[in-house]
């Protein structure tokens, strides 16, 4: 070979790599944009089956290491598109628990104090004198102000947040069953044109490790490790 048709060769070998490092380049912009515009959200995503509506970042809140007891309320974070032409009104249900209200992130509904009272019947004393229910009661006929039906009108081509970031969320009062990190509660979104998604809201995992509980010593244990033995 001459050393023409050597350079020659060389100089389309380097434009060859020119190209694909151009292309290379171009392709990792665009996915770079794309990641830019739907960045990534925790929980689960769901999808109607026509595409116009969507639900994404469906997940319940950490409850801590002992998880949530039944006849708790737990937090419920969602963000909901309305990708149609039309407005429609959305409507939030679960049967997983009493009821789901939207809630400010600021305050929400406190946790009762006894969550096995909320679920047994009262037996009514002969000597009370007083029948109005108690404040917070599920038979208080005056609603929460913190609270609104989980009912929202959403626009054409919009969404919806319900997260730390938009300063409120959904709440599930009163949990029929008792949750922990990896389990779901069924939630449903209604549109109200016969368009539905149904899908499980699993509860978040711990951002960090949670610590062990301290050891547990028993009484013989702790006398056995109490100083060095003085027998003969």
């Amino acid at each position: 070979m001459t050393r023409p048709t050597r350079a020659l060769r060389r100089l389309s070998l380097s434009g060859a790599a020119l190209a694909v490092s151009l292309l290379a380049g171009c392709g990792a912009g665009q996915i770079a944009e794309t990641a830019e515009k739907e960045p990534s959200i925790q929980g689960v995503n769901l999808m109607t089956d026509n595409g116009e509506y969507a639900v994404r970042g469906l997940l319940i809140e950490f409850p801590g290491a002992d998880g949530y007891r039944a006849g708790a309320d737990a937090l419920l974070s969602a963000v909901i598109y309305n990708d149609s032409k039309d407005a429609v009104t959305v409507t939030v249900t679960t049967q997983d628990a009493r009821d789901i209200v939207i809630v400010d992130a600021v305050r929400p509904i406190p946790p009762r104090s006894d969550t096995s009272a909320a679920r047994s019947p009262t037996i009514a004393s002969p000597a009370a004198t007083d029948a109005s229910p108690a404040p917070g009661s599920p038979g208080d006929a005056t609603p929460d102000q913190r609270t609104e039906p989980a009912r929202i009108d959403l626009p054409p081509l919009s969404f919806v947040r319900f997260n730390a970031q938009a300063g409120r969320y959904f709440q599930l009062l009163d949990l029929d069953e008792s949750l922990r990190s990896g389990q779901n509660a069924t939630v449903t979104f209604d549109f109200g044109n016969g368009q539905r998604i149904t899908g499980p809201a699993p509860v978040a995992a711990a951002l960090t490790p949670v610590p062990p509980p301290p050891p547990i010593v028993e009484p013989e244990e702790a006398e056995t490790h109490d100083g060095p033995d003085h027998g003969d």
